[in-house]
């Protein structure tokens, strides 16, 4: 990723991964916000963190991953910022009810090593790069 440091939120309520992830993307060049929870994502969001890629979990307390993301699209809060699924949660509809959200990729977490999920979220970022310019 050439130029400016990519700015992510990530927002899971593990605090273990969450301290990992955030180590992990910074030590991979990107700029990192974290929220415990999709209420303090929403918080943040409110309060003007504009990030380039959000990383969200599905499984939370509180509100679950899906409603911060309708919550999201209902305040257009992060509506240009690419957003990825990082759950445990394989099944077919949650994929779906993802994409509905105008997800850009869903990761499973005991599918991938956290090398593979940085992996997995810059190609998805390199993706969207190439998307504009072919359009």
């Amino acid at each position: 990723m050439e130029g400016e440091r990519k700015k992510i939120l990530i927002v899971d309520d593990d605090s273990f991964l969450l301290d990992m992830y955030a180590l992990k993307f910074s030590q991979n060049g990107f700029e990192v916000y974290t929220a415990a929870s999709g209420l303090q994502a929403l918080e943040k969001l409110r309060g003007g963190l504009s990030p380039d890629l959000l990383l969200m979990d599905i499984i939370m307390p509180e509100m679950d991953g899906f409603e911060a993301m309708e919550q999201m699209n209902k305040e257009k809060l992060c509506s240009n910022c690419m957003r990825v699924v990082l759950s445990n949660k394989n099944e077919q509809e949650d994929i779906e009810k993802s994409n509905k959200l105008g997800v850009a990729g869903y990761i499973v977490k005991a599918n991938s090593t956290p090398t593979e999920v940085i992996d997995q979220v810059v190609k998805i970022l390199e993706n969207k790069v190439l998307k504009k310019i072919t359009d």
